[in-house]
């Protein structure tokens, strides 16, 4: 058996010191700075193999939340793996604005579809923040709905899960209709531990990458009540684009986009009846 020290020194040469240190405490249930007060504690040798086991899967290539199984999203920990795309802080962006939104234009509780739910992380964290009616969460793969289904049973959450390729299988209307679709067109070059690791169906869209706006825009007026708020995650080339398909099937919609930290154009909000 190997004491703390003598861990970080293995995880140290095989990865980042900070990941040595994230992967450690999280293996040992202690936060990494704690590592330091208990550097002569010896591990046990379950959890020394394990910790060596995920630094040599980081070492490969292997993202840090694949190999830790878990990320923090707007202070909620959710379950992730290789079947969902790991949730980034864009789409925190996105439901820190439509939290704001909804706070300002609905004073009821509401009904919510997070289309394309991949982990759940979107809908399951409005569900925690908002006063809701329903949550539905969708999904064509079958996969992502079953992390879905883990992060929904974490949280005792009472959210619904939807198999659907789109609106196929969705039978009703909504106040909200929020999606991080996929958005990648396919010959678009992508970081290479993304593009080696992350399951193709949530990324990739047409040549453009605006297959699943079209698809959904063009369908989605009969699931929307008569106030409504529509919210996407865009890639950061693709506003003006959008814009044009929001105005081709959604003509009397008002319509906002938002940038992120890097001055980049990342969530597009459509707003019918609401003024």
């Amino acid at each position: 058996m190997a004491t703390v020290e003598e861990l970080l020194v293995f995880g140290k040469s095989h990865c980042h010191s900070a990941h040595a240190k994230i992967l450690l405490g999280n293996v040992l249930k202690k936060n990494p700075l704690e590592l330091l007060t208990c550097l002569e504690e010896v591990v046990p040798s379950d959890l020394e193999e394990l910790y060596q086991k995920e630094v040599l899967a980081l070492q490969e290539g292997k993202p840090i939340q694949y190999v830790m199984g878990e990320v923090n999203f707007h202070g909620i920990p959710f379950f992730v793996d290789e079947r969902v795309l790991i949730p980034r802080f864009e789409t925190e962006d996105l439901v820190e604005k439509t939290i704001l939104y909804v706070q300002k234009y609905f004073q009821e509780p509401i009904d919510i579809l997070d289309l394309c739910t991949g982990s759940g992380v979107i809908g399951l964290t409005l569900e925690k923040k908002l006063s809701t009616k329903t949550v539905d969460l969708s999904d064509i793969s079958e996969d992502a709905l079953e992390v879905a289904k883990k992060n929904k049973e974490r949280l005792n959450s009472k959210a619904n899960l939807i198999f659907s390729n789109y609106f196929q299988n969705i039978q009703k209307k909504y106040d909200l209709i929020i999606s991080n679709p996929p958005y990648i067109a396919i010959n678009e070059k992508i970081e290479q531990i993304v593009k080696d690791n992350e399951p193709e169906i949530a990324l990739y869209a047409g040549e453009e990458g605006l297959d699943s706006y079209q698809e959904i825009l063009k369908n989605i007026q009969p699931y929307m009540k008569e106030k409504c708020i529509i919210a996407f995650e865009i890639g950061a080339n693709q506003k003006d684009k959008i814009i044009n398909l929001v105005k081709q099937h959604l003509p009397n919609t008002k319509i906002e986009t938002h940038q992120d930290l890097s001055g980049r154009d990342r969530m597009l909000f459509i707003f019918q009846n609401l003024e």
